[in-house]
Formats: structure tokens, sequence, C-alpha cells
């Protein structure tokens, strides 16, 4: 599995997550982004055409080697200055109350371990700072849960660890933070079990 995961994976996802709908949700969630922002799993880059001009800095957090390569094209088409931060958002060897957003987006799905990505993302953000996410999880249909079970154990094989069935912002209230909005959705063009979104803004406690 390590060429797939490795090597063809990533290219995969960044064709199928470049999509027309794909693309309306970056720009939303990215849509007030402002001073220091930490980008959990920043994969290929397909953010950065979105960030806005109130933006100081980006940190990326990514494991793909694959990826990164693929996204420094579309860093240098941006005047935003963007440096890799490391590749691991479980153990960031990052400073206490550092920044002033973590961001988010379809990654969360990937992490073995959510707990430990949430308390760090806890950690390295300054006192009133914001996690903006979209994240695929369980959809509140029982028909599509059930769905969800079934396919799970494959799919998260194939997508490099992906789980469908977590739970958002239910998570993100556990980490400690207080969840300000979120917004339930099915995606436009995606298979229902991997398509039940939730966009979402959550602070930490100042």
């Amino acid at each position: 599995m390590a060429i797939w995961g490795d090597h063809l994976l990533p290219r995969l996802i960044n064709c199928a997550c470049n999509t027309k709908a794909g693309r309306e949700i970056r720009e939303r969630v990215c849509a007030d982004l402002s001073g220091d922002v930490l980008e959990l799993g920043s994969g290929s880059g397909l953010n950065a055409p979105h960030y806005p001009g109130s933006v100081s800095g980006v940190w990326t957090i990514e494991p793909s080697a694959v990826a990164r390569t693929i996204a420094t094209k579309r860093y240098a088409a941006t005047e935003v200055p963007i440096q890799y931060a490391g590749p691991d958002a479980q153990r960031m060897e990052l400073p206490d109350s550092r920044f002033d957003v973590v961001l988010s987006t379809w990654t969360m799905c990937t992490i073995p371990d959510l707990e430990a990505a949430l308390a760090e993302s806890y950690r390295v953000l300054k006192p009133g700072g914001a996690l903006r996410f979209v994240e695929h999880g369980r959809s509140p249909d029982a028909k599509v849960a059930r769905m969800q079970d079934r396919l799970e154990p494959l799919h998260s094989r194939i997508l490099g660890g992906c789980k469908v069935t977590r739970e958002f912002p239910l998570s993100v209230e556990k980490a400690g933070f207080t969840v300000t909005t979120a917004e339930h959705f099915y995606e436009k063009g995606a298979p229902k079990y991997t398509g039940f979104m939730t966009v979402g803004s959550a602070v930490k406690p100042g």
C-alpha cells in the first residue's frame, strides 16, 4: 500500500477535492481568516487561492511529501507568506498561544488521534483565537449512518485512514472549544455516505 498511499493517493485527492462545490466551501471557510493562521492537513495547497489579504502568514502541517510538492505552485501564486511547520497535527513543535486561527478543511477525518490533534490546536491558539473547519462526519439520517458504518472500514483503508463517522462539532466541544457556528448540509454531487458536512467556527475561551 506504500505506493498507493504515499504516491498515488495524494495526486488523486488533489483532483477529487478540487471540485466546484469544494472550492465554494473553501471560499466560505477561508473568507474571514486573519492574522497568523495554522493550517492542519494543508495537502496540495487547495486553500491557498482563498487566503484573504487579512492573513499575515500561514504555517502548514502536512505529512505527505508528494502533496507538499504539488502545493508549491499554488503557494508561489499567493502573496501570503507560507511556511512548513511539520508533518503531525497530533504532536506539533510550536509554541503555546502562538496563532490567531487554526484552519482545518477535510483533515480531522484522517487524523488517527483526533483528541490529541484538537488538544494541540487548542494549545497553540491564542486565548480568543478561532478554529475554522469543514469536515464530513456522521449523518443524522439513520439510513445514511448505517451505510457509513458498513462502508467506513473499506473507505478508510483505501483513502488514507479517512473516517466518515466522526461527529462534529461534538468532538470540538469536548476539546474545550466554544462552538459559535455550525452549519450542516449534504455537499452537492457527493455520495451521501461521505457528503454530510459541517462548516463551523469555534473559539478558545479567553
